[in-house]
C-alpha cells in the first residue's frame, strides 16, 4: 500500500456523555494508551499517510494525544453535530489536498486491526470506490444491514427502515469504510438531510455512489475489531478484548505463562522468547523482559528493563528507571526505582533501592532502605561490586559503599565506606542482668493497680 496516498480522517468530536465523565471519551485508556492513540496507530501501520483529527471538546489535549504516537496530525473542530457524513467533511481541507485514499474510522474503535484497513484499502487499489466494513453480530438487531446484489454493496439501511426480510440480514455495518480519494468530495458533498433526525449520514453515499454507477463493496472483518466504546462497563470489555489478543501474542512468540487470564500487559510491553511469568502479574508501561527472565507471582512492574536470567519477585515492585542485569535478582516485598541492579546481584526481600546503582554480584540483606529523600532533594546511593550489606541497614544518601566492602547488620550509614571496609553504624549494646525480671513484675503490679481502681 506504500505506493497509495492515504489520509486517515479520525472522528472524535462526539461528547461521550455516557462515560460520565471529565475527561473526553477518546482519551480513557486501554492497556495504557489512550483509545484514539489505538486507532492512531492502527492506521499508521497500514502505510505512509496523514492523519486528520475531527474534535470537539477537549481537541488540545486529543491533539496533544495522538501526536505522542503520530506526530504530525492536523486536527479540525466540528462546532456542530449534525451527522458523521459533516464530520467528516469538517476536514474538507485536508481532503482537498488529493489522496488516492481515504480511511475513515473513528476515535472510540481502539480494537481496530491494521489487517482490516489494509484490507479495506487492497480493495480500493483493485477498483472499488467504497468499501464499508463489515461484521456478523450473533444477533443483528439495532445494526445497520448491508444491503447487497450481485456481490455489490447498494445500501445500508438501518434497523427502524428495513424490511422484514432485510432485517433478517445478518451482515452489519461497522461504520468504517474508505473512499477512493478523486470521489470522496462530490460524494460527500452530495448527502443530504431529508430525514427524521436532519443529520448528514455519512452511510448514504454508498446509495450515491451506487446510483451513479461506481463500485461499492462490503468486507467483513472480526466483531470485536468494530466495538465501539460509550460507557465504563464497554471500557472494561475492551480491555479484556484486548487483553486476550496481548497474551496470545505473548504466547506464540515464545513466552510461558501459568495463568495467563491474570496476566495484564500495556500496550507497549516487550517480553521476549523463553521468559516465564507467573500468575497475577500486573505490566505498566514502558517494560522490557529479557529472555529466560522470571517474574514471579504477584509482581508489579512500570518503566523497568529485565534482564536475562533475573528473577522477580514474588511481590515485588519495580518502578519507572529499574534497569535490572543478567541474573540479578529482586526478591519478595522489594521496591526498586530509578537504580541499576548489575549482574548476579541481590536484592532478596524487604528492601527498597531507589535512586541507586547496586554494583555486580552485592548482596543487599532484608530490610536495607536507600535513604534517597531529605524532605526536599533526592540522593544518589552507590553500592560498589561483591559489596555485602547486612540486614537492618539505612543507606544514607548520597553515600557510596566500596568494593567488596561488609556493612553490619542494624547500621545507619552516614560516610562513604572505601572497598573491603568493614563499617559499623549502630549504638553500642548494654546488657543488665536480672533487669528484665523487674520490669515485668512493675508491669504486673501497675496492670493489677488499674484492675482494682487503686
Amino acid at each position: 500500500m506504500t505506493s497509495r496516498t492515504c489520509l486517515s480522517i479520525i472522528l472524535a468530536a462526539g461528547e461521550g456523555t455516557r462515560m460520565k465523565s471529565a475527561l473526553p471519551k477518546v482519551l480513557h485508556q486501554i492497556a495504557g494508551m489512550p483509545l484514539i492513540c489505538h486507532v492512531a496507530k492502527a492506521v499508521r501501520g497500514t502505510g505512509d499517510g496523514d492523519i486528520a483529527l475531527v474534535v470537539g471538546r477537549g481537541a488540545d489535549e486529543v491533539k496533544a494525544a495522538v501526536e505522542k504516537v503520530s506526530p504530525g496530525v492536523s486536527a479540525y473542530e466540528q462546532k456542530e453535530r449534525l451527522g458523521t457524513a459533516h464530520a467528516v467533511l469538517a476536514a474538507r481541507e485536508a481532503i482537498a489536498r488529493g489522496y488516492d485514499d481515504l480511511l475513515i474510522v473513528f476515535g472510540d474503535t481502539p480494537l481496530i486491526e491494521e489487517s482490516a484497513l489494509i484490507l479495506a484499502r487492497s480493495r480500493l487499489a483493485e477498483g472499488f470506490d467504497i468499501v464499508v466494513m463489515g461484521f456478523r453480530p450473533s444477533d443483528p438487531f439495532g445494526y445497520g444491514r448491508l444491503i447487497e446484489t450481485g456481490g455489490d454493496l447498494v445500501a445500508i439501511r438501518e434497523e427502524k427502515d428495513a424490511s422484514t426480510e432485510e432485517k433478517r440480514i445478518n451482515f452489519c455495518n461497522g461504520g468504517l469504510m474508505a473512499i477512493r480519494g478523486e470521489h470522496a468530495l462530490a460524494l460527500l458533498e452530495a448527502v443530504r438531510n431529508d430525514n427524521a433526525k436532519g443529520e448528514f449520514y455519512l452511510t448514504d453515499i454508498v446509495e450515491i455512489a451506487h446510483r451513479e454507477g461506481r463500485r461499492v463493496t462490503a468486507i467483513e472483518v472480526p466483531v470485536d475489531n468494530v466495538i465501539g466504546i460509550n460507557t465504563r462497563v464497554e471500557l472494561a470489555e475492551a480491555e479484556a478484548i484486548w487483553q486476550d489478543r496481548k497474551r496470545r501474542a505473548i504466547m506464540l512468540a515464545g513466552v510461558t505463562m501459568i495463568a495467563p487470564e491474570t496476566v495484564f500487559f500495556s500496550h507497549d510491553t516487550l517480553v521476549e522468547a523463553d521468559a516465564l511469568i507467573e500468575p497475577n502479574v500486573f505490566f505498566g508501561p514502558g517494560v522490557h523482559i529479557a529472555s529466560g527472565a522470571v517474574i514471579h507471582a504477584f509482581s508489579h512492574l512500570e518503566g523497568a528493563h529485565v534482564g536475562p536470567r533475573a528473577e522477580i519477585g514474588p511481590f515485588a515492585r519495580l518502578r519507572p528507571g529499574a534497569d535490572l542485569g543478567e541474573k540479578s535478582k529482586v526478591g519478595n516485598f522489594c521496591e526498586v526505582k530509578n537504580a541499576t541492579v548489575a549482574k548476579g546481584a541481590k536484592i532478596n526481600h524487604l528492601s527498597y533501592i531507589g535512586d541507586a546503582s547496586v554494583g555486580p554480584g552485592a548482596n543487599v540483606g532484608a530490610g536495607t532502605i536507600t535513604c534517597n529523600y531529605d524532605g526536599y532533594n533526592k540522593s544518589r546511593t552507590v553500592i560498589g561490586e561483591g559489596a555485602f550489606i547486612g540486614s537492618n541497614t539505612s543507606l544514607v544518601a548520597p553515600v557510596s559503599v566500596g568494593a567488596d566492602a561488609y556493612i553490619a547488620s542494624g547500621s545507619v550509614i552516614t560516610e562513604d565506606v572505601p572497598d573491603s571496609a568493614l563499617a559499623f553504624g549502630r549504638a553500642r549494646q548494654v546488657t543488665k542482668e536480672g533487669r528484665a525480671t523487674v520490669l515485668r513484675e512493675q508491669y504486673a503490679a501497675i496492670k493489677a493497680a488499674k484492675k482494682t481502681g487503686k
